[in-house]
């Protein structure tokens, strides 16, 4: 075989592995881990069960890698465009976070719970997550990723903050969706969930507040400053006090 042929075939593996992935997440988004066998899998996916064995090795290891993509979608997500201002960046990276969440349901509640029962691998997989978007946060706050340890808690308390928050939120999309519009149930549901912008607004605040208070208590992390536009078009970076 020659260098172009190998790399036609390492082409087409990676292709393979990708639509393996892909099928896996569909699967273990709407059944648990104990109930999907390795047979199962295979004749959902429409391939032979030795394929799995050849790409991933074990149920677990193809577990890993569903778990290991969805994370590098939600990363590459929230991180946005690093060439857009501080302001409108942050505004980005909490939208992709939630567009993920919103859209990946089950990945997303694996991320951040940490997978299948108490899974150290899947924890860490989540903890380096978070240190992630962290340190996306802080680099469209401060121009920085590395920040003094308080500024870091802060800003890992606000997080933790956001993820229960969406959880919840997720949890009450699916609950709705479940509900005929029209019907008893609909009438007696009242005031549904907010939308993705409205809640993204609230998380933007709320991170505003947390800057401050960063600011406060670590001077060279002052909070950055707004563009005095930034009022009329993105109210949700007002300060919690002072101008609305």
């Amino acid at each position: 075989m020659n260098i172009s042929q190998q790399r036609g075939a390492s082409g087409r593996s990676q292709v393979r592995r990708a639509e393996l992935i892909a099928t896996g997440r569909k699967l273990f988004a709407d059944t648990s881990y104990d109930a999907l066998s390795m047979d199962d899998i295979a004749k959902q996916a429409g391939v032979a069960k030795g394929l799995i064995y050849y790409y991933f090795k074990s149920k677990r290891g193809y577990y890993l890698a569903i778990v290991e993509d969805s994370v590098a979608e939600l990363v590459a997500r929230a991180a946005g465009e690093p060439d857009l201002p501080k302001v409108e960046r942050v505004r980005r990276t909490i939208d992709g976070y939630l567009h993920y969440a919103e859209h990946h349901q089950a990945a997303y509640r694996t991320i951040v719970t940490g997978g299948v029962g108490s899974d150290a691998e899947v924890r860490a997989i989540r903890d380096a997550v978070r240190e992630e978007l962290v340190a996306t946060i802080a680099e469209g706050a401060y121009g920085s990723r590395a920040v003094p340890p308080l500024a870091r808690l802060a800003l890992v308390g606000w997080l933790s903050g956001v993820e229960g928050t969406t959880l919840e939120w997720i949890g009450a999309l699916a609950a709705d969706a479940q509900v005929e519009p029209g019907t008893d149930a609909d009438a007696e549901c009242g005031v549904r969930q907010p939308d993705r912008e409205r809640l993204g607004a609230l998380l933007v605040r709320q991170l505003r507040a947390t800057l401050t208070v960063i600011g406060e208590f670590v001077p060279e992390c002052p909070p950055p400053p707004l563009p005095e536009e930034a009022f009329e078009t993105a109210g949700d970076l007002a300060p919690v006090t002072g101008r609305p």
